[in-house]
């Protein structure tokens, strides 16, 4: 029997999203207090079972004074690669001895900035190098669906914490996926920005290829496009068009690309072919035009991102070391990372080559919007797998096949720099949610957002509270 569990209840959270939230602890509905009590009871209920939280400060959560900001008084988590002062920063690794971080980053500080309350640091796997929160030798993180499936990652902890209802919110990013594929698993909203949009993580832009890109997973378009307004007022890139607050629909209708295969050609699984086509028919009720196109992409660049994402393995790992020393053991480094980083070490001409062929995929990446607005596709090519079926200990060689197979429709908005959403769409078997992916040109969140909240509203999003719990079941 599959296991659900969430932590939604008749609280001072209820089922607000973070704007509602916010909205009630303003006008004195509710009290600040007594929200950060209901989310810290939530998380002690539901974290047993789902792994999601690398280090709780609850105490301190109960200490802070009050600020200002659109989400004032909004319980949320930080995710686990990211420093705010006085939390470890561990980047999901055993291999790294923990230590406080003495100051908060710039992503950090503009995940804060809008007024939130932060419980704690929350789990991703070792570096974010993976597509599911799973460890050598550390219990993995759950989906709260269902337990016994991956809740993807790397922003894994993030997306199984605010699925369970323990808190509305939470912090992101995404350097092939991180972001979406994590809110695909968990039936969340899932938005990764255009390249340069908002701050990145120390030493991002100094990459060879600059993929990762800041932002939250919310079960709500609104929450989302809040917290991209906030952002952008603490951090505003003026080489790109401006996001502002985008405060519902437009009667705007666009030309949608629809893709059904992946990079190789190959159909999806059937159950994510069928959510793609239910969310396309929702489309053109709404009066879009839907056309049929493809990637522009082929099996070099998949080739190349490999690479790639090897070579990133290996230069966080000498970085690490250096940067740490006696804090980083890299013997204690997973067996998918030690297998990353040795095969960019292998194979440096290729990783060359490789570079500089990612460098050119912004011109191959804005070809899709020569003739649509906007792209449709699956965000990921099979439903969650099952824990363990990508453990880190599986042989590497495995392991690699798996993970590029699983997350065909990602990588390129990394490589090209542009926008991309993951939306919950429907619900497929063992109580997993379905969902889809819109991308646009670079600079376009506003016609992403616009065409989100359309869609919210034409096909409401699963929730959670809809399955039975393994105690409703058991009661029933």
């Amino acid at each position: 029997m599959s296991t659900t569990t969430h932590a939604f209840t008749d609280d001072a959270l209820g089922e607000m999203d973070a704007v509602a939230l916010a909205a009630a602890i303003r006008d004195g509905q509710v009290g600040r207090g007594e929200v950060i009590e209901a989310a810290i009871a939530r998380a002690q209920r539901v974290n047993p079972q789902l792994n999601a939280i690398q280090a709780e400060c609850f105490a301190r959560a109960r200490a802070a004074q009050a600020t200002s900001g659109v989400f004032s008084g909004v319980p949320a988590f930080v995710k686990g690669n990211t420093d705010i002062a006085g939390l470890p920063t561990c980047h999901g690794s055993a291999a790294f001895v923990p230590r406080l971080a003495t100051r908060t980053s710039g992503p950090g500080a503009q995940f804060l900035h809008p007024g939130f309350v932060v419980l704690g640091k929350s789990t991703l796997p070792e570096f974010g190098l993976t597509a599911s929160t799973e460890y050598a030798d550390r219990p993995p993180t759950r989906n709260p669906w269902n337990t016994d499936y991956s809740a993807g990652a790397s922003s894994g902890g993030s997306a199984a914490l605010v699925a369970a209802g323990v808190v509305p919110i939470a912090h992101a990013n995404d350097g092939g996926g991180s972001t979406r594929i994590p809110a695909a698993a968990n039936g969340l909203v899932g938005l990764k920005p255009t390249r340069n949009r908002l701050l990145d993580q120390p030493g991002a832009r100094q990459l060879p290829v600059h993929l990762v890109a800041e932002g939250v997973l919310t079960r709500s378009v609104r929450d989302t496009a809040h917290y991209l307004a906030a952002a952008e007022r603490f951090h505003t890139n003026t080489e790109l068009p401006p996001i502002g607050l985008v405060e519902g629909p437009s009667e705007r209708r666009l030309r949608i690309g629809v893709i059904r295969c992946d990079v190789r050609g190959r159909a999806v699984h059937e159950e994510t072919g069928a959510v793609l086509e239910s969310a396309a028919a929702v489309f053109a009720g709404l009066g879009h035009e839907l056309v049929e196109t493809r990637l522009e992409i082929d099996e070099q660049f998949i080739e190349d991102f490999k690479l790639y994402w090897a070579a990133v393995a290996a230069l966080l790992s000498t970085s690490f070391r250096i940067a740490q020393r006696k804090r980083f053991d890299p013997r204690l480094r997973d067996p998918f990372t030690k297998g990353l980083a040795a095969l960019a070490t292998s194979r440096p001409l290729s990783v060359a080559r490789a570079v500089r062929r990612l460098r050119a995929a912004p011109a191959i990446y804005d070809r899709h919007f020569t003739e649509v607005d906007v792209l449709l596709t699956p965000v990921l090519s099979h439903p969650a797998p099952l824990i363990g079926d990508h453990s880190p200990n599986l042989p590497f060689d495995e392991l690699f096949a798996k993970l590029v197979d699983y997350v065909g429709f990602t990588p390129l908005n990394n490589v090209g720099g542009g926008p991309a959403v993951s939306l919950p769409h429907g619900r497929m078997s063992a109580n997993l949610p379905g969902s889809i992916q819109l991308s646009a040109r670079r600079g376009a969140e506003r016609t992403l957002l616009d065409l989100a909240y359309q869609f919210e509203a034409a096909s409401p999003f699963p929730r959670i509270t809809d399955v039975p719990t393994a105690r409703e079941q058991n009661a029933s």
